[in-house]
């Protein structure tokens, strides 16, 4: 019997499994090496009755355990039992208690048990524990309809409160239920063949498909599988699925705002907050020369920018997009190819509920032929206002001259009306004559410049200026010889100019004959016509060296009508001033250089525009 409990000793030693034992009648305890290694205690440690106790957790625990062991001396019932303690270095520990009682003449005479630590159990258990009250926390709040599947024949063993909302099936009725009722007919081969993909992988796989509720509703749902697990040699593969209704609704608003934005006519463009663009429409791309790859990633317009440009235009977007202000602006840019047009850009800052920034959308549309429309409409203004400014004083300047030789005429009217003497009525038809000759001349010059101002959309024509300076020299040919005067040029023959050809050779001819008429009779005469190219402009130069002009004492008055300055009995002061309502018709100018006795330039500015 002793080798027995010997060997009985050493096999609980060599399990780590403590051995203790109370004998009732004298109160003596012991307790092995494994016990008071469980403890925490000396080897030398010797326990006393009742101090035992102490270890067992203060509450529940120690409450429990005392209760036990009163049955056990009192009544004489046996336990097993899980505990937790504190040792005497104050760890925690978790132990699993046994006591048998030995009874002898039908009293307990000793009690004798094991002491186990079961803390690395307990510890697993208590995470197991947490891990599945976890679980089931996740599984019953989940957003997600959640299913759990018998593999082996398709029925739903479990399911989650969100399942029931899903499909209008109450728990007890999706319990039991095969998995492919939950679908429409049309959809369950393709699902059968979805799960069967699933079982022979075993990997997290998604699918969009569609469920039929109890009601016979069709909702689009997305249909995740996970992991296949195993309990008692059934298989289960759990699945979630989830509504996307709304999500699908989104994207078919979506869908259709991107036709609509696709197929409209006005640029679209969509940038993130630092102004990088993230999607641009197909107008877009037509209008800029650019392609998506270009556009991507960049600031819309870092490629639209050219030397007319607004900068205060682009310095004020930039700032609206740093400040996420909305803006709108028109503005000049240019195409990759480099050819201009005229931007109408309206960028809208767009922020969510939260008034969260999301993006900066800019629509916009190509306005050239309405800037160009308004500009053109100004410009007619503009003409408009100077013709009428002009045609209200050559009105003022007419009128007075028609009345003076209106009144003229009336005088000698009635003079020859109040003589009786022939010879004396004869006298003065002289002077009639030349009163009427000067009325006439009046109102051809009239009938002239109204022409002129009239007539300034007639189209410009392109034309060979040398052959036109030649013309009119070939033309004045008698009075440049009688004037003596050397007429020199450098046009070249390939110089072709943009102008009304009428209003040319009238201005030719002007400046032809101003050169003759004022000549200086202390030198030969001389005429230089030149010519150069800036901008928009030809220039021509007609240099003589003749009589000159005073400009800071008549410059004012130079083109003004009737005005002369030389007392030439030629000079009909009108020349000058028809030379530059032409010119002006032809969107031109004319400029004078002059110092008196040294002679005259007049710079005539053609527009080839």
């Amino acid at each position: 019997m002793i080798d027995k409990l010997e060997l009985y000793f050493k096999a609980a030693q060599s399990a780590k499994i403590g051995i203790w034992k109370m004998n009732l009648q004298t109160n003596d305890v012991f307790w092995d090496a494994v016990t008071k290694c469980i403890l925490e205690v000396p080897e030398d440690f010797e326990p006393v009755n009742g101090n035992g106790i102490n270890f067992y957790t203060e509450g529940e625990n120690r409450d429990r355990i005392k209760v036990l062991i009163e049955k056990a001396i009192n009544e004489g019932i046996s336990f097993n039992d899980k505990f937790q303690i504190t040792t005497a270095k104050n760890n925690i520990r978790y132990i699993e208690c046994i006591c048998q009682v030995e009874i002898i003449d039908g009293k307990p005479l000793n009690l004798l048990g094991t002491f186990q630590d079961i803390t690395n159990e307990q510890n697993l258990i208590n995470e197991l524990q947490l891990n599945v009250e976890k679980f089931s926390s996740i599984f019953s709040s989940a957003n997600d309809a959640i299913f759990i599947i018998d593999t082996s024949n398709g029925v739903i063993t479990d399911c989650n409160p969100r399942s029931s909302e899903l499909t209008g099936y109450n728990n007890s009725e999706l319990k039991g239920l095969h998995n492919s009722k939950l679908f429409p007919v049309e959809l369950r081969t393709e699902l059968r063949l979805f799960l069967k993909y699933n079982l022979t992988r075993n990997e997290y796989t998604v699918n969009e498909t569609y469920i039929k509720t109890k009601l016979g509703e069709t909702i689009p749902v997305e249909i995740a599988s996970g992991k296949i697990f195993q309990v008692d040699n059934i298989k289960y593969l759990v699945c979630f699925i989830r509504d996307i209704s709304e999500r699908k609704n989104v994207e078919a608003k979506l869908s259709l705002l991107s036709l609509a934005a696709s197929e409209t006519t006005d640029t679209i463009v969509i940038a993130n907050e630092k102004g990088e663009a993230v999607w641009a429409n197909q107008a877009y791309l037509d209008l800029t020369g650019l392609n998506m790859e270009e556009i991507i990633g960049k600031k819309p317009g870092y490629l639209s920018k050219g030397p007319e440009t607004d900068l205060n235009a682009s310095l004020l977007m930039r700032k609206a997009i740093k400040n996420k202000e909305s803006i709108k602006i028109t503005i000049l840019n240019y195409n990759k190819k480099n050819e201009k047009y005229w931007f109408e850009l309206n960028i809208t800052t767009v922020f969510d509920s939260n008034n969260n920034f999301i993006n900066f959308v800019g629509v916009g549309r190509n306005v050239t032929q309405r800037i160009e429309k308004e500009f053109e409409l100004k410009r007619l203004l503009d003409v408009t206002s100077s013709q009428n400014n002009k045609l209200y004083n050559f009105t003022h300047i007419v009128s007075h001259n028609i009345r003076s030789h209106t009144s003229n005429l009336s005088m000698v009217v009635d003079v020859i009306e109040n003589t009786d003497d022939i010879d004396e009525k004869l006298s003065y038809f002289d002077l009639f004559k030349e009163g009427t000759e000067k009325l006439s001349e009046s109102i051809e010059y009239l009938n002239e410049i109204i022409t002129i101002q009239q007539k300034t959309n007639i189209e410009k024509t392109k034309i060979q200026l040398k052959n036109e300076i030649e013309k009119t020299r070939m033309a004045l040919s008698l009075a440049i010889k009688d004037s003596q005067i050397t007429i020199t040029h450098t046009i070249p023959e390939n110089l072709i100019v943009n102008v009304i050809p009428a209003y040319l050779d009238s201005i030719l001819l002007n400046l032809f004959t101003n050169a003759i008429k004022y000549k200086s009779p202390d030198r030969k005469a001389t005429l230089e016509i030149s010519y150069e190219i800036i901008k928009d402009y030809t220039i021509i130069n007609f240099r003589d060296n003749g009589l000159g002009l005073d400009l800071k004492k008549n410059k004012h008055k130079l083109f003004g009508m009737y005005k002369t300055f030389h007392g030439n009995e030629n000079a009909k002061g009108i020349g000058l001033f028809i030379t530059k309502n032409q010119l002006e018709a032809m969107d031109g100018k004319i400029e004078v250089e002059s110092e008196v006795g040294h002679g005259t330039n007049f710079k005539i500015y053609l527009n080839e525009q």
